[in-house]
């Protein structure tokens, strides 16, 4: 809570919901939205800097960068078991790393949160703040998780075709497998219909992968806001500064574990179902 000039009350509370900045005919701006534009375009900015620069010999910055582009596709070794899997998903799950990772990160600089303006509703004067930490929007995080979950059934259907990955979910292969195999094996009668089960329950863990993602981004970040901001309130000095530490930490590991059940989901997706 603070104070204007006029020595009337100034509330300002932490909120679910983004709260708009202006007005694009009936789109939205948001203060998340505007973050996470700030993010886009320091990634993109960084990102071509580091490239006008890039020698056959590397040296510097691309020197480092070389490194951990080499460490990454290691990591993804371990998910995919395949180099050339690797190397196809790497640039979806590494820009999603980057991107959640400065969205973290953006939202416990200064400024972000406590720059902004005053406007009045319904009689009380509240705080909107200009900026607020990308992923500590529901709106943010649950658009990051269905590109995700997309994604991966996109590359699904490119890596083993519409038809075996669209029976991964509703099986219709075993239902019209049951007549031609039926004189063979009288236990297909029991067998496929219970894959047919199993697809269907697929479909409820694609719908829980998509609130999964979402929530768990969302969650841990927008509760390290409310965190910090408690803990300025107590007060303002040194005593946020450990808490600062563990969300640049929680920031980290939250974009990581983003970027690794993507890439598992993208590995499942486009494995064959036998395997």
């Amino acid at each position: 809570m603070a104070t204007n000039n006029s020595n009337q009350e100034v509330q300002h509370e932490a909120t679910l919901f983004a709260e708009p900045i202006f007005h694009v005919g009936n789109f939205n701006i948001t203060n998340s939205l505007l973050n996470s534009w700030m993010a886009v375009i320091i990634l993109v900015v960084f990102f071509v800097a580091v490239g006008k620069k890039i020698a056959k010999v590397p040296k510097g910055i691309q020197n480092i960068f070389e490194i951990i582009l080499e460490e990454a596709l290691k990591l993804a070794d371990s998910v995919t078991g395949d180099r050339k899997k690797s190397e196809n998903f790497l640039p979806i799950t590494l820009s999603l790393f980057l991107f959640i990772l400065i969205n973290n990160w953006l939202g416990i600089l200064p400024g972000i949160g406590t720059i902004g303006f005053v406007e009045t509703e319904g009689g009380h004067s509240v705080f909107v703040p200009l900026f607020r930490g990308g992923t500590a929007d529901l709106n943010t995080t649950l658009a990051l998780a269905l590109f995700a979950v997309v994604a991966s059934h996109v590359l699904g259907v490119i890596a083993v075709g519409t038809w075996n990955h669209f029976n991964k979910f509703i099986n219709l292969k075993a239902f019209l497998s049951i007549p031609g195999k039926i004189r063979k094996d009288v236990s297909i009668v029991l067998v496929n219909p219970i894959k047919i089960f199993v697809g269907l329950v697929e479909i409820i863990g694609e719908i829980a992968k998509v609130a999964s993602l979402s929530f768990r981004l969302f969650g841990n970040i927008f509760a390290g806001e409310v965190l910090l901001a408690s803990m300025m309130a107590l007060f303002a000095f040194i005593l946020p500064l450990p808490f600062m530490f563990l969300e640049i930490i929680v920031g980290l590991i939250q974009a990581l574990i983003f970027a690794m059940l993507t890439l598992v989901f993208m590995t499942i997706a486009t494995t064959n179902e036998e395997h």
